[in-house]
């Protein structure tokens, strides 16, 4: 069994040849993406195509963008990733549909080993990262490997997110930790909101 494919299988590895290669890959197509104008968007499309394992509809990373090795990276359709995003996929990470995150974010899907004589030696423990359909990042948010970010889930600026979040809720803090529930009270289209809204359409 290769190094890589001990890594994927969460299995403790080193960082060998054949990794560092698939990272020069990725660091390639990442330099050419974030030096590409943000109106040539048919080439920015092209080369998140060659870079990602698979891209939905309507995906925009704002620059500097950068990851590990691209092919570990799943982006479904109506996904924002606002500037300076680092994707750290030595492991999987999935991003589900109408995903919005905030600049600064940097999702991990490797640790290296706790041990300081095997840390020493370049052992790593990789682990996937999944975020749900309809999360949202503030700024600078921090994931760490093995987390899910439940769908329709709200992390807060700042936070650190070491374990995985429910759906429908909104987290923050470092630790991130669960605040409360989203309810329906929290639609801005619901009672006297919506009625402002609508007067407004109206006008």
């Amino acid at each position: 069994m290769t190094e890589y494919e001990k890594s994927q299988l969460g299995i403790p590895h080193v960082f060998d040849d054949s990794m560092t290669e698939m990272y020069y890959r990725a660091a390639k197509i990442s330099d050419e993406y974030n030096s590409t104008a943000y109106e040539d968007t048919k080439k920015l499309d092209s080369l998140l195509n060659q870079l990602l394992k698979t891209k939905g509809n309507n995906v925009r990373i704002m620059p500097n963008f950068h990851c590990e090795f691209g092919h570990n990276i799943s982006i479904g359709n109506n996904v924002f990733i606002n500037f300076n995003s680092i994707l750290m996929d030595n492991s999987e990470i999935t991003i589900g549909d109408d995903v919005r995150i905030g600049p600064n974010a940097c999702i991990y899907t490797v640790n290296h080993a706790i041990d300081p004589d095997e840390r020493a030696t370049g052992i790593c423990i990789n682990q996937p990262v999944h975020i749900e359909d309809k999360v949202w990042f503030g700024g600078d948010v921090k994931v760490l490997p093995g987390v899910t970010v439940g769908e329709g889930s709200i992390i807060g600026t700042g936070s650190v997110v070491t374990k995985s979040i429910p759906a429908g809720v909104i987290a923050a803090g470092n630790p991130c930790r669960v605040i409360r529930k989203i309810t329906e009270q929290d639609k801005v289209a619901v009672g006297a909101n919506k009625e402002k809204m609508d007067r407004n359409l109206r006008k």
